[in-house]
């Protein structure tokens, strides 16, 4: 109340919340990119907004960087999370995709949760589908990235660094030939001079 937090966005973010469990129980998996990112509108882009809000910052071009930073860091932690989401029967790898390049939700999932390594050309299919779905992200966060300029002081600084975060993490996964249902790859200590210099130059 305090703030004036537009209750939909909240209600979106609780939505989301009951739809990963229906989801989950159901061992449902999305059909498309289109229905992942339906996803991501109620999961993750409120939280950008929400921010917006405090910062006084609404006019529609903000607002749509903002969906495009925040979706590309939930897909980014959906690719990055494989070996441990497979286990847990968390599928979020679209359909059309798996089909596009051979593959079934069984070739990842038996990788990630029964060590059982892929023959090599099905590894490299898994690779170039994982690879094709961290490009997106990619994009998606470079689309949003001038939205960091635009947010005042520390808040301003915060968002480069985790714009930064966000595609580091895909380099880590480019360096792991995108096979991170095999391991799940990190930021570490040796990336922050790599990030606070890269923030610095946006």
């Amino acid at each position: 109340r305090q703030h004036r937090l537009p209750g939909p966005l909240l209600h979106d973010l609780l939505s989301a919340f009951e739809q990963d469990v229906r989801h989950t129980a159901a061992g449902h998996a999305y059909t498309d990119s289109a229905e992942l990112l339906a996803y991501c509108r109620l999961s993750a882009n409120p939280v950008g907004r929400l921010l917006l809000h405090l910062y006084g910052v609404g006019d529609e071009t903000a607002l749509q960087q903002s969906d495009r930073i925040c979706s590309a860091l939930q897909l980014i932690n959906f690719w990055q999370d494989l070996s441990v989401d497979l286990p847990r029967q968390r599928h979020y790898l679209p359909e059309d995709l798996l089909q596009r390049h051979g593959l079934a939700r069984a070739d990842f999932s038996l990788a990630a949760t029964a060590g059982r390594a892929p023959a090599a050309a099905t590894q490299a299919r898994m690779a170039a589908a994982i690879a094709e779905l961290c490009s997106q992200a990619r994009a998606m966060m470079q689309d949003g990235a001038p939205l960091c300029c635009r947010i005042p002081g520390r808040a301003g600084w915060e968002l480069r660094l985790v714009v930064q975060g966000g595609l580091r993490i895909l380099d880590h996964l480019q360096s792991l030939d995108h096979c991170s249902w095999q391991v799940r790859p990190r930021l570490r200590a040796t990336d922050l001079p790599r990030l606070a210099l890269r923030a610095a130059r946006m």
